[in-house]
């Protein structure tokens, strides 16, 4: 295959020719057998690696499969996902894990595995897996019921660190929630709900705090430590002053979204950590553009319409983000202060640095052929209908998105724009 006229995301246009799974060579006027792709006016990224989702598969195929999140994936430009330990079984132990690749087995993208931690976890036959990470591990209750006390945490650092094996953190502290704020909750359903109670329950102090110890215990570990889904400006600053061996992320909703959301959002918007003011919400989008945090994640984490639709308490936490993390950010460049070049490192190079996937994440000879191609002048409408989640809903509906026209994965075209259709299925295990 052969595109030519492409632009990449430092503003060159070149050619990229493709053999097999990788990429054979970018430069000009290249020639090469096979398919040949006129790209020109449109912008070729690599494609995305999505450090957090949750598939649900094992134990909740009703909100999201392997199948119907890689095919959102795929959607959205996203190429790679890590997906986390909170299903049914957890992936706290070896034949959890084995259990989980079973599943795996429907993805459309390539993907990785993280294993976790529960007080009866076993760490000698996990790591004896190909895990991505250890993580996320939860210092405070979320989806699945895996948070864990300090003691634990501290010891689960320390053996990620001798197996070589990266953590990624959940963190908030559960001793510093504003009990109170769960009165204001109400009898409120859906989007009738007053969601801005969990933002004053799950408080900014919870995880600035969290974020704190943990920096601090990774640092003493000697580990590859990865805060996600920072949600606070204060929680970058300290992440972006610790050593280099720690990074942080930070999720499309907490750029993009704030308290001031929740009046229409309700129960759609209740997610840990939750939303934060507008205030801070400018503060976070700031760093993200000013380079302060590494990467964008999306924490898809769908739930059935019929979950979210009730009582502020009784609703799940999480919202969807896969298919929409990449054009939601390129809508961003249109007239906002991201440039396609962050867009780039935000969610592919830098990911895949991060976590050692030395054949993802640019366009460059001899790397994987992941790439999705766009067409800045077309944006589209939000729309939870068209997207693929198996939830059919979204936070972002009615905002603009720059959607891929194509998406490939090791050289196969997984999805086409133009005729919404998906390739087969053959993503691999990244570790593997």
């Amino acid at each position: 295959m052969l595109v030519r006229n492409a632009t990449l995301a430092d503003g060159r246009v070149r050619d990229v020719r493709i053999e097999g799974e990788r990429i054979d060579a970018v430069g000009r006027d290249l020639t090469g057998a096979g398919e040949v792709v006129d790209a020109a006016e449109r912008l070729l990224l690599p494609g995305a690696v999505d450090a957090h989702v949750h598939f649900r598969e094992p134990g909740a195929p009703h909100k999201e499969t392997w199948r119907t999140g890689s095919r959102s994936a795929a959607a959205g430009g996203v190429t790679t996902v890590v997906d986390q330990p909170n299903t049914d079984p957890p992936t706290t132990t070896g034949a959890a894990y084995d259990q989980k690749e079973l599943c795996a087995d429907d993805s459309l993208v390539d993907y990785g595995i993280n294993g976790g931690v529960t007080p009866d976890w076993d760490p000698e036959t996990l790591f004896d897996r190909p895990v991505f990470a250890l993580g996320e591990v939860f210092l405070a209750d979320s989806t699945g019921e895996m948070g864990i006390d300090g003691d634990l945490f501290e010891d689960a650092v320390h053996r990620a660190s001798e197996a070589g094996v990266p953590v990624t953190v959940h963190a908030e502290d559960a001793t510093l929630f504003d009990e109170s704020a769960r009165d204001r909750a109400g009898e409120g359903t859906g989007r009738g709900a007053n969601a801005d109670a969990w933002s004053a329950y799950r408080a900014a102090e919870a995880e600035i705090a969290a974020v704190e110890r943990a920096v601090e215990i990774g640092v003493d570990a000697g580990a590859r430590l990865h805060i996600a889904h920072t949600s606070t400006p204060e929680a970058v600053n300290i992440v972006a002053d610790a050593p280099d061996t720690v990074t942080c992320e930070v999720t499309p909703h907490h750029c993009l979204l704030s308290r001031d959301d929740l009046r229409d959002l309700g129960t759609f918007g209740r997610m840990n950590p939750p939303l934060r003011s507008e205030k801070r919400r400018v503060a976070l989008y700031d760093r993200v553009v000013r380079g302060r945090v590494d990467l964008i994640a999306t924490d898809h984490a769908p739930h059935a319409r019929a979950e979210k639709e009730t009582t502020l308490l009784d609703a799940p936490s999480g919202v969807p983000g896969v298919e929409t993390m990449v054009p939601l950010l390129l809508a961003e460049t249109l007239d906002g202060p991201l440039t396609a070049e962050r867009v780039r490192d935000l969610t592919a190079a830098t990911p895949a640095e991060t976590f050692g996937l030395d054949r993802k994440g640019r366009v460059e000879a001899g790397m994987d052929a992941d790439l999705a191609l766009y067409d800045l002048d077309s944006p589209r409408t939000v729309r939870g209908s068209r997207l693929h989640s198996k939830c059919g809903w979204t936070p972002f509906e009615g905002r603009p998105g720059v959607f891929p026209e194509w998406t490939l994965v090791r050289g196969e075209r997984v999805y086409d724009g133009a005729m919404d259709t998906f390739g087969s299925t053959d993503g691999a295990n990244v570790r593997r």
